[in-house]
């Protein structure tokens, strides 16, 4: 198939290349060509400067022979020679004299790049044709047009580098660029404030608001000018100075830095065919203080620039016979070096889904309704809405261009229209009616695609000027105000001025805003503040010491639920926050409860005002971590001596010694770091500890209410400004049982945190004793295998749940199928043994075994559970190996002393239950009612005793 747009067209045409930097009147030249030939077309990269070529030429030739050709607009007269146009819309299969496209340099760009590419190869005036840009496309021009004729333009004037300077410094006729709308009506407020006022010039602008602004400048009714790089394509304006607020921008893909190309290009908007211009950055932005790198500066004021190593490009020959065909057709790659296929379009996404989509599918039966759809694809999105919302509006139109009338209905495109008639609304609002109503007019300029075409095209090309001309007296209204000049004269007459402050906190001199008052810290607006700077302070001092004074007795007064703990990054730099300002931080106190909260320090809060500030912020600090940490501060209380009702110690003995100890530990100890204490705690000790909210675990010693999050997250910052730790890791995320553990962590933060490290993991506190009760429960039967229920109490498996399980005093062991069933089953063979033991138990000490009935019967139903589920597991699997736990007391490091004397061994009197049998019933009871809120400790007869019990139900 015959590749078109991968190679020039034949053609007799004397082809030139005019080259240079800005400033050197290619435009101008191709413009004077053009109209030297009895017919022309020439390409623009902005819709903003084909208008102002149109113009132009109408003005010396006529609105009779010259054509506007646009994405959204079209001026086509009847006997039309010469056409203006944006590169996108240049209609190449028609023949003229002379054919001209600007910026051809940017063939290399990721977006549009392809479009420049196919012009450069395609693009043929009869007698001359003629190719305007920069130096850096020469190399590739030169490869892929041979013969062509290359002339250098140098510039009229000098582009001169300049020091960085303020915003408010800028000096007049000055241009400052930014790349986002945000960004320009930012600066432009600022700018406003200083300056008086300010037009904007944006890509996204209609090119009616847009001239309005450039208008507006040039006229002299402003100074300055905030404008995004859509100002470095060719328009036209006195500019003296350049000014980049940032050398960076969002290009539709990524963050990027401007090459130096990029900058030069719109830094040689500076000075006019013979005036000097400069060009250079805001100390306020990226560059602040370094200004920009020598060898960029050098690069610019000489127009020495990198050569361009390829160009973008797109099949433009597509095969229509089928919809694969199109895709095809589309990702073919060139086949000459210095090209590259560019990246997918949105046009071809949206083909893509369409094609897809079956409502769709069924309508293409032929290469005419397949080229229509790829057609409908081609609508930009101005709206930015979303891919989605694009295809279906692509989708709705196709579906009624190929329907039997052929034609999009009046009463869609009515309804589609009637939205935006509305001229109300902000700027933001303006813009975005503009953005629809833009491709509602692309619309109605497709040839043949709604019915009463010409109406619809008027319709909402008035409907855009409308919205065009309010979006224009919004944007003067906010940026283009004398009040700044008007101030600044009435303070140098009178001297003093009045001043208010406003409910939302914005402070004003005689109106002018100088800026605003947030919680107690006064922010000064950058552009309020001039030469006078000094007057305007002093007019604001008194009315800001008024409100701070305000501020601090409403704060005094602020319910508990006004203020908050805002935990910062790192935690020592959380904040205390009041109606969402903060005002405080805390800091290191005498000790580990009771750190210090310190107001931040603001020139305006002083004196009396400080002091209640102060005070306010000591007794919410203090009172909030007693909330929080309640339980324990009660714990800490009984350690120093408090009394119950009754007059008795809260706690005494070795007890008080324990419970001292998991004070200083913020709430949390291992069981293995008071082991030997622990032994000596009798059981009014433990019952004293219990009642004080500690739970006796088997692995640790901690309050159960702390590991919530919030109390968590509070002890974790009191560790945190106690020890100066600055550098912690992620706190863990509320409701995880096991945490990948940071090596480099202190093993205290997770203690802290509420986490026991075991290993390469932290486990929860609360859940690593469930664990430990729940394999005690299995194991007193002996080995058991490796099972999921109880894995899914911590969370893991496999090596992870290995080391856990050792760390409670197991040993993991591999066996082949045939060996572990056997040893499973001797789980099985014990209860007849087991049933036999428990009988003589029962005969020895029958009432002992029948109250230990009534405090266990809860557990052992959970048991019978485990054990069902247990019996499903134990069928071995003869193909893998099988793990199997064993409990080892003897290794186990966190054994606990057991509440209760032990049974005799086997064989032996059973003396100890004996003496046991003749205490009384009802101290016997009161003891069992306190040890049913907690699991039985592994090695008390109780829990053995339980264990035969449950096979003794297991076996009836």
């Amino acid at each position: 198939m015959k590749q078109l747009s991968n190679r020039a067209v034949e053609t007799k045409s004397h082809i030139k290349a005019v080259l240079g930097p800005t400033n050197t009147g290619k435009t101008h030249l191709a413009v004077e060509r053009m109209l030297g030939h009895a017919s022309g077309m020439i390409g623009l990269p902005l819709r903003l400067l084909a208008r102002e070529i149109y113009d132009r030429i109408v003005d010396k030739k006529g609105t009779a022979h010259v054509a506007l050709i646009t994405g959204e607009e079209k001026i086509i007269p009847k006997h039309a020679h010469y056409y203006v146009c944006t590169v996108e819309s240049m209609p190449i299969e028609k023949t003229v004299e002379f054919l001209a496209v600007d910026e051809v340099q940017l063939a290399a760009d990721y977006d549009r790049g392809y479009v420049f590419t196919d012009r450069l190869l395609r693009a043929r005036g009869r007698q001359e044709t003629m190719f305007l840009g920069s130096e850096t496309a020469r190399p590739l021009i030169q490869r892929l047009i041979p013969g062509v004729d290359f002339i250098n333009r140098p510039r009229f004037s000098e582009l001169i580098y300049v020091e960085p300077k303020k915003l408010s410094r800028l000096p007049r006729r000055s241009a400052l660029i930014t790349f986002s709308a945000n960004n320009v009506y930012g600066y432009a407020e600022m700018l406003r404030r200083a300056k008086g006022g300010v037009a904007v010039v944006l890509g996204a602008l209609s090119p009616r608001t847009r001239n309005a602004q450039v208008a507006l400048y040039q006229n002299g009714d402003v100074d300055h000018l905030v404008a995004t790089d859509a100002i470095g394509m060719g328009l036209n304006m006195d500019i003296d100075h350049v000014s980049f607020a940032a050398t960076a921008k969002f290009d539709g893909h990524q963050m990027r830095d401007l090459s130096p190309a990029e900058l030069g290009q719109i830094a040689g908007r500076a000075g006019r065919y013979m005036n000097n211009g400069t060009f250079g950055c805001l100390t306020e932005g990226a560059d602040y203080q370094t200004g920009l790198d020598p060898e960029v500066v050098f690069a610019i004021e000489n127009h020495k620039f990198a050569p361009q190593t390829v160009f973008q490009w797109r099949n433009s020959f597509i095969d229509f016979t089928r919809p694969d065909t199109v895709i095809r057709s589309l990702e073919r790659a060139p086949d000459k070096s210095g090209l590259t296929r560019t990246m997918e379009k949105l046009d071809m996404d949206t083909f893509r889904r369409l094609s897809e989509n079956p409502k769709i599918k069924s309508m293409l039966g032929g290469p005419a309704a397949v080229k229509m759809l790829w057609e409908v694809c081609q609508i930009p999105d101005f709206r930015q809405v979303s891919d989605d919302e694009h295809a279906k509006l692509c989708m709705g139109i196709y579906r009624q261009i190929s329907a039997d009338h052929g034609r999009i209905k009046e009463d869609w495109i009515a309804n589609m229209v009637a939205p935006y008639k509305k001229t109300e609304g902000n700027i933001d609002t303006l813009s975005s009616r503009i953005a629809h109503i833009r491709t509602l007019t692309y619309i109605a300029n497709r040839s043949g695609w709604c019915e009463n075409q010409k109406y619809w095209q008027s319709e909402t090309r008035v409907i855009e000027d409308r919205l065009s001309d309010a979006l224009h007296d919004r944007l003067t209204n906010r940026f283009v105000s004398r009040r700044t000049s008007v101030l600044m004269r009435e303070l140098r007459q009178k001297g003093k001025l009045m001043a208010n402050v406003e409910t939302d906190g914005s402070v004003y001199v005689e109106d002018h805003f100088i800026g605003t008052i947030e919680g107690f810290q006064f922010k000064e607006d950058a552009g309020a503040f001039g030469e006078d700077s000094n007057t305007l302070r002093n007019a604001a001092n008194k009315v800001l010491a008024e409100e701070i004074k305000k501020r601090a007795e409403e704060f005094s007064l602020a319910e508990e639920s006004e203020i908050s703990l805002i935990y910062g990054d790192p935690l020592t730099q959380s904040t205390i926050n009041w109606r969402g300002i903060a005002i405080g931080k805390i800091v290191k106190g005498p000790s580990l409860l009771s750190p210090k909260a310190i107001v931040q320090p603001t020139p305006v809060l002083q004196g009396d005002a400080l002091n209640i500030v102060q005070a306010k912020l000591d007794r919410w600090l203090e009172a909030h971590i007693g909330d929080i940490l309640a339980p324990l501060f009660a714990l800490r209380e009984a350690v120093d001596g408090a009394k119950d009702d009754e007059g008795n110690e809260r706690i005494s003995g070795m007890a008080r010694g324990i419970a001292f100890q998991m004070v200083e530990k913020l709430g949390t100890i291992p069981r293995r770091l008071i082991a030997k204490d622990f032994k000596d705690v009798d059981g009014s000790g433990r019952f004293q500890l219990k009642k004080l909210g500690v739970w006796l675990g088997a692995t640790s010693l901690y309050i159960p209410s702390l590991l919530k999050p919030a109390p968590a997250q509070l002890r974790l910052l009191l560790w945190a400004l106690h020890n100066n730790q600055d550098k912690l890791p992620d706190i863990p995320p509320a409701g995880l049982c096991t945490i990948k553990v940071d090596k480099n962590a202190s093993r205290v933060f997770y203690e802290v945190s509420g986490y026991r490290v075991v290993g390469n993991n932290a486990v929860r506190l609360d859940m690593l004793e469930r664990l430990a009760n729940a394999a005690r429960e299995i194991s007193l039967k002996g080995p058991f295998p490796m099972d999921p229920d109880l894995m899914s109490l911590v969370g893991t498996s496999g090596d992870d749940f290995k080391e856990i399980m050792s760390y409670l005093g197991y040993s993991a062991k591999e066996y082949d199928a045939a060996a572990a069933a056997e040893i499973l089953a001797t789980r099985i063979d014990k209860t007849d043994v087991e049933k036999s033991e428990e009988t003589t138990e029962k005969t020895t000490d029958n009432k002992q075994a029948d109250e230990d009935h009534k405090s266990e019967e809860a557990e052992q139903k959970e048991t019978l559970d485990s054990e069902k589920k247990l019996a499903k597991k134990e069928k071995p699997d003869t193909e893998e190996k099988v793990i199997i736990f064993t409990h080892k007391p003897e290794g186990n490091q966190h054994k606990q002393k057991p509440t209760r004397k032990p049974f005799p061994a086997k064989g032996k009197k059973p003396q100890l239950k004996n003496k046991q049998s003749h205490k009384s019933p009802k101290h016997h009871a009161s003891k069992n009612n306190q040890s049913r809120q907690t699991k039985l400790d592994p090695d008390s007869p109780f829990a053995a005793l339980a264990g035969l019990k449950d096979q003794l139900k297991v076996k009836k």
